[in-house]
């Protein structure tokens, strides 16, 4: 039932997906634990990607009738007094080279701005959403959506994201590329597998796990669990968390498969609008089911509306759960996330105290916003999670996992602030050519570059793992940082190290660095063992102690 009012009483905020295949609107009221209830819904099959994986363009037509529908969303969303709305767009806009003209055109015509978000971004609001609504017993999970033009795929472990994956295995690109006859010819059946087969190989190889379970968002997950609901049942009832067996799910794509569009058409559960691209989506769910070893499918109806609504109510600071914490607190959350990861524990916790020391001494002289001290700490106890997944690129991945994974406590800006530290703690410097980094804005670029090359120096000093650095002393003046270690021995690996990776901290300062090493004052025949915040003497030739 559609609800208006004259005043909303409590915010209101309306989220839209412009899908390959269609575009969606939800407006929701924000409930004070930080749920939501949802006020109206509309959704309109417009097809913008139609042609698109054969031209690279969208069409004048699709184009149009695109603009109409978001036009009138707005109008529905503004009757609904709504404080915030925000429209997402995914690989339809990510590809087409008028892309960008169309989003002029929305904000023209609708004023509405629309914000293309990368694959990493469509499976976070995926995730979000089904660990949200979704508890499940199973230790590993496939969380799986599937749109118009791809196919994103996240393996969770122990409720730990462990790898994220973009296919582009849409239903639309699928069909527009191999449904060459109907029904499907067994040529272009065979070519359609083996592409798609190809495809999860290439991009997802040897699975670290094979999940029981894939829960799956989509209308080809939806338009799959009423049909199969329909057939077992011969009725419609709720869908979401509605179980899907494999084999099931083999029958119904060998039926799509061998029935003629007009007949589909009819199918009970079947969407009409959606039958001409059914066969193909539904064959990439059951290959990747395949692949996965996922004998059981969980259909979530809501999907990335979903976390993007989660996403927008938390800045909105009505997340109840994900309502900001104390500092200790939610750094405490950090340390059971690293610890799920399987981080080295005493390393990270090193590089964190060796970190907070040097912004707790370099903040006045370099006036580094005070908020950057919870997010270097939190960075630098998490910089190696990404081993988790593999050593080569564990940086890259230390990035997916801080994304996904749900640090209480911080808003979302924080976490990908967070996430960008860590992801920079060594190998190439920010660039504005990185997508993660180019979507931040000129301030939060600035802090990124600051507390990664504090952080890369930090995670030099404990190169050999040995907690050797017992105290800093830090010193700034003429242009030159001297940080001055103390350690029973010379740190000799990790204070080379630390120079070697000081590249971006001189850079992002604009100073010299210099590092120095005394032997460890000794108490009662024993080092003194314990690291302190830090102080900084500015123009002064002997530094203080920290």
């Amino acid at each position: 039932m559609v609800e208006r009012a004259d005043k909303a009483t409590r915010p209101r905020v309306a989220a839209i997906d412009v899908g390959t295949n269609t575009i969606r609107l939800v407006v929701a009221e924000v409930e004070p634990d930080g749920n939501y209830r949802v006020l109206d819904e509309e959704r309109a099959m417009t097809r913008l990607g139609r042609g698109l994986y054969a031209s690279g363009r969208l069409s004048r037509a699709s184009v149009e009738r695109s603009l109409e529908t978001l036009c009138k969303m707005c109008a529905i969303a503004e009757g609904f007094e709504v404080q915030e709305l925000r429209a997402v767009a995914t690989s339809a806009l990510r590809e087409a080279a008028n892309g960008a003209a169309f989003r002029q055109a929305a904000q023209r015509r609708c004023g509405l701005r629309i914000e293309v978000i990368s694959a990493e971004e469509e499976a976070e609001f995926a995730v979000r959403s089904v660990m949200r609504h979704f508890h499940l017993e199973s230790p590993s999970l496939a969380i799986v959506d599937i749109g118009g033009g791809s196919m994103e795929v996240v393996l969770v472990a122990e409720g730990v994201v462990n790898q994220v994956h973009s296919l582009p295995l849409g239903a639309v690109r699928l069909t527009e590329e191999f449904g060459k006859s109907d029904p499907l010819k067994d040529k272009h059946w065979r070519k359609l597998k083996k592409a798609v087969d190809r495809t999860i190989k290439d991009e997802i190889g040897r699975p670290p796990f094979y999940p029981d379970v894939m829960v799956g968002s989509g209308g080809t997950f939806t338009n799959i669990g009423e049909m199969i609901q329909c057939e077992r049942e011969g009725r419609f009832g709720p869908i979401r968390g509605y179980e899907v067996a494999r084999a099931d799910l083999d029958r119904l794509v060998a039926r799509l498969r061998e029935t003629p569009l007009g007949a589909r058409r009819r199918l009970c559960g079947l969407n009409p609008k959606r039958a001409d691209i059914m066969p193909a989506g539904a064959t990439a769910v059951a290959r990747l089911a395949r692949k996965l070893g996922s004998q059981r499918i969980v259909v979530n109806d809501r999907g990335i509306r979903d976390g993007l609504l989660q996403t927008m109510i938390e800045e909105l600071g009505a997340a109840g759960p994900q309502a900001v914490l104390p500092a200790p607190d939610r750094i405490q959350w950090v340390r059971e996330f690293a610890r799920k990861c399987r981080s080295n524990e005493r390393h990270c916790n090193q590089v964190g105290r060796l970190s907070v020391a040097l912004f707790d001494a370099l903040r006045e002289p370099f006036e580094i916003p005070s908020a950057g001290r919870d997010i270097l700490e939190a960075a630098a106890l998490l910089h190696d999670v990404g081993y988790l997944v593999n050593h080569a690129k564990h940086h890259k991945h230390a990035y997916h996992l801080i994304m996904h994974g749900d640090l209480r406590g911080f808003s979302p800006g924080d976490v990908e602030l967070i996430a960008n530290v860590a992801r920079y703690h060594r190998r190439a410097m920010p660039k504005k050519s990185h997508e993660n980094f180019a979507r931040l804005d000129r301030p939060d670029r600035e802090l990124v570059r600051q507390l990664s090359g504090i952080l890369r120096v930090a995670d030099g000093l404990d190169r050999t793992h040995a907690q050797a650095i017992e105290q800093l002393e830090v010193a700034v003046e003429d242009g030159v940082v001297r940080i001055g270690t103390a350690a029973p021995e010379h740190p000799h690996v990790d204070l080379a190290d630390a120079e070697r990776k000081g590249a971006l901290f001189e850079k992002a300062f604009g100073v010299r660095l210099e590092l120095t090493w005394q032997r460890s004052r000794k108490r009662n025949g024993r080092s003194r063992g314990a690291l302190r915040g830090g102080q900084t003497t500015r123009g002064s030739a002997e530094p203080r102690r920290m």
